[in-house]
């Protein structure tokens, strides 16, 4: 399960403003490299939304199925608000639909044309038995 924990502002390439819900996993205990000390984190990623304001405040402590993966990415340059350091990083965070099959993320990512009204066959023949007209 992941938690909406945040609701922050953001431009898509057009300067329209969109409100972004961040998601944050449950707790992770990590052991540090440098002092071998524990400490308790978890994960966050942004996923985009249709919401207005209200609506997407009003989120903030819903919890949804799924979970935060690592996902590999080209390299890039992150800078640390607190410190200033840049970091170059090689992934990134991910919201993954707890059940997702693979099937389904294809046609997500695919544009899906419904016809508007589709005929139901009355009765499905065998060929056999097929009315053909005699030509």
């Amino acid at each position: 399960m992941v938690t909406v924990c945040e609701v922050i502002k953001r431009k898509n390439k057009e300067g329209v403003e969109f409100n972004a819900l961040i998601l944050q996993g449950g707790i992770e205990l990590v052991k540090s490299r440098e002092t071998g000390s524990w400490y308790a984190t978890s994960k966050r990623a942004s996923i985009t939304s249709t919401f207005d304001d209200a609506t997407a405040q009003s989120l903030i402590g819903t919890q949804i199925p799924g979970s935060i993966k690592r996902v590999e990415t080209e390299p890039y340059d992150f800078v640390v608000k607190d410190t200033g350091e840049v970091l170059e990083l090689t992934h990134r965070w991910q919201y993954d639909k707890e059940g997702e099959t693979i099937e389904e993320k294809v046609i997500a990512d695919s544009k899906v044309v419904m016809p508007e009204k589709v005929a139901k066959p009355e009765k499905l023949l065998r060929p056999e038995k097929a009315r053909v007209p005699f030509l």
